[in-house]
């Protein structure tokens, strides 16, 4: 791979381009699912390609191919150069670059158990007994598993001289089980909703999980949600579980800060932001214990948006975006990165494969552990408490919000009183994290992963991570989407 991504890139640089980088990369998959005590998809696939991207004439140019033989790289460089000489067209500036380093490394995320070594049927006889466990319940309608394995090996080749090797194990599981009874569906998911569980680890992440021992009380919840009130409509205290956290934080925070999307490349597909240029180190974002950073190295977890470089082979870096509350920083490219006053690039630039272009993508944003303890961040006089995201909408600048869970309880002076269903609430992004209240320690903290963010024409799907604490939000609106 690493002699097919340098013959690439020698094939585009003789051509007088003012930058160019080649991506080669190597993927293979794994999913497995069941539905009522029966297989329900099980694929496997493999890929392999490349992509290559010039800086000529001032104008970007990119193509891609599965054809690997020197014909059709030749092709695929020809195509690159072309594409850009065509921008110049409407060019209204020439694209600069922010300098970067040359970088020779290789690296390999860790995994204890490699989930491409386990059989298929052993993944099949585990997420079958979970079926089986969900469905002693007779009140369950469905029942549904699934794992998902990924194994991508990409290397990186610029003309500054950069040569990155890098491979990414990925795995995910979960599982949800539905009820239906009197025209209502109620449904409760392990341990996240939207396919389970996803972080950068081996297989070991599915023992981690002991999915077998949460389905009793997963089927049970589901049932007994049909007997719930209704959540109350009105101002409360509320409390969110790690796992509707990350999410919040996804929509509110991490696309926001996505600065190709504020300097408007989004707009057509998936709109643009609330924070313009003119909010940064302005914006009072959130509370005073609102502290949220963007981290793609291996220290911060195992995250989906953890890696040693990202796709424009700048080192991945922390990066603060919320700090004490304040405004203080984007997600930038070596494009942008002068639109805000930086130097450097903070190696946020990402693709889903070798096929399309480096956009970029949130890698893990984090929301910081805060000081309370877990009793001090439940102890409200009245207040709702909810798990597990069931529907989100936000707005195209990402400002206004409302977001479903599948559970809720109501809280009396500090304890659980009553279940309560079809929960929700809604809000104004910068009002919500104002009114943040108390985030739970570290002890409490979960760096989720969403497997499935979309961005870009032609549309990316891409994994992100979000690390979070349970946490408690002062007078926030609850119970209109789904008021009874």
């Amino acid at each position: 791979m690493k002699q097919l991504a340098l013959r690439a890139l020698d094939l585009v640089a003789r051509r007088g381009v003012t930058y160019a980088d080649v991506r080669v990369i190597e993927t293979r998959d794994r999913d497995v699912s069941t539905k009522n005590g029966k297989a329900g998809h099980v694929s496997s696939s493999e890929s392999m390609g490349l992509g290559i991207r010039v800086l000529a004439f001032g104008c970007w140019g990119f193509a891609a191919t599965d054809d690997i033989t020197a014909a059709g790289v030749e092709a695929a460089a020809a195509l690159a150069l072309e594409i850009a000489r065509s921008g110049t067209a409407a060019k209204k500036r020439d694209i600069e670059l922010a300098p970067e380093d040359r970088h020779k490394a290789t690296w390999v995320s860790p995994i204890r158990i490699d989930p491409f070594t386990i059989p298929v049927d052993r993944n099949l006889a585990v997420l079958l007994a979970v079926d089986a466990e969900l469905r002693k319940n007779p009140a369950i309608s469905l029942a549904e598993a699934g794992m998902h394995f990924e194994r991508k090996r990409q290397v990186f080749a610029s003309t500054l001289g950069s040569l990155i090797d890098q491979t990414r194990y990925l795995s995910g599981a979960g599982f949800s089980a539905l009820c239906y009874k009197d025209g209502e569906i109620q449904k409760r998911s392990y341990p996240n909703s939207f396919g389970g569980q996803y972080q950068l680890k081996g297989y070991e992440l599915v023992e981690e999980l002991d999915l077998l021992a949460h389905a009793p009380r997963v089927a049970e919840e589901a049932v007994a949600l049909h007997a719930a009130d209704q959540c109350p409509e009105g101002r409360f205290d509320l409390i969110l579980d790690s796992s509707q956290l990350g999410l919040q934080i996804h929509e509110s925070i991490g696309h926001p800060i996505e600065l190709d999307r504020v300097l408007g490349s989004e707009a057509n597909y998936a709109g643009m932001s609330f924070l313009t240029l003119d909010q940064l180190h302005h914006l009072r974002y959130g509370s005073e214990i609102v502290n949220v950073v963007c981290d793609a190295r291996a220290e911060h977890g195992p995250g989906l948006g953890t890696f040693a470089f990202d796709d424009e082979g700048v080192p991945a870096q922390r990066n603060e975006i919320i700090r004490a509350g304040q405004f203080v920083g984007y997600m930038t490219s070596r494009e942008t990165a002068a639109a805000v006053g930086a130097s450097r690039s903070n190696g946020c630039m990402r693709a889903d494969g070798w096929a399309r272009l480096p956009l970029i993508r949130m890698t893990n944003v984090s929301l910081l552990p805060g000081e309370q303890t877990l009793d001090e961040v439940f102890d409200v006089e009245h207040g709702i408490y909810m798990e597990t995201n069931k529907s989100w909408s936000i707005d195209d600048k990402r400002y206004n919000f409302q977001f479903g869970c599948e559970i809720a309880w109501e809280i009396r002076r500090g304890k659980r009183v009553r279940m309560l269903k079809n929960p929700s609430y809604s809000g104004i992004s910068t009002e919500f994290w104002n009114a943040c209240a108390a985030i739970a320690g570290p002890q409490h903290w979960t760096l989720w992963g969403v497997p499935n963010c979309g961005k870009g024409q032609p549309e990316q799907v891409m994994g992100t991570g979000h690390g979070a604490s349970p946490s408690r939000f002062h007078n926030i609106k609850v119970g209109s989407a789904y008021a009874g």
